[in-house]
């Protein structure tokens, strides 16, 4: 993975996947830049087993293929730059995968486009599940919630062409006085 940003794209798709309804994504980057991702999801959970078995890349659930890196990826980067990765989850109720880096290492990836991507996810997901964006810093903090764009727009898909570029342009000027200049 290129940035941090593409890694949270790849472990949404695994929220998606496990039918979460609501998949949040925290960002936050204290004033010692050090950076904390998290992703929450209301899916259907995994299992002690499982749970031991997805931070191996030889442990997956998916049928099309016999690896799954996401997970490990994602550990290995953080440990890189000091941090580490924690996995909670308890099946019928979800997951929450936390992953802290430190943003002044020179192993640590950029953040990346973080707006692009959470505007791939909902677009690729139109209908559902819903996706609630929350970042910290010590600039200030920001929220973008799909419930709510949905709620003013009714049973219009969050994928037409007006929408995307409304959304993607709305989350980039909030998040540029977070974010800008605080890490790459």
């Amino acid at each position: 993975m290129r940035d941090l940003s593409l890694h949270l794209l790849d472990l949404a798709e695994n929220s998606v996947r496990a039918g979460a309804s609501l998949v949040t994504i925290r960002v936050k980057v204290d004033e010692r830049k050090w950076i904390t991702l998290q992703l929450e999801d209301d899916g259907c959970g995994m299992d002690e087993a499982l749970l031991a078995r997805v931070m191996s890349p030889f442990g997956t659930t998916r049928t099309t293929r016999k690896v799954g890196l996401g997970i490990p990826l994602m550990a290995q980067n953080a440990r890189l730059t000091g941090g580490d990765i924690t996995l909670q989850s308890e099946v019928g109720k979800g997951t929450v995968l936390t992953a802290t880096l430190d943003g002044n290492s020179i192993d640590c990836l950029p953040l990346g486009d973080l707006a692009g991507t959470v505007v791939t996810l909902v677009t690729a997901n139109p209908y559902s599940p819903d996706f609630l964006l929350e970042c910290t810093s010590p600039q200030g903090s920001m929220s973008f919630d799909t419930r709510e764009v949905r709620q003013v727009l009714g049973d219009v898909g969050l994928n037409e062409p007006e929408i995307s570029v409304w959304m993607l342009e709305s989350i980039r000027e909030e998040l540029q006085p977070i974010f800008g200049g605080v890490i790459l």
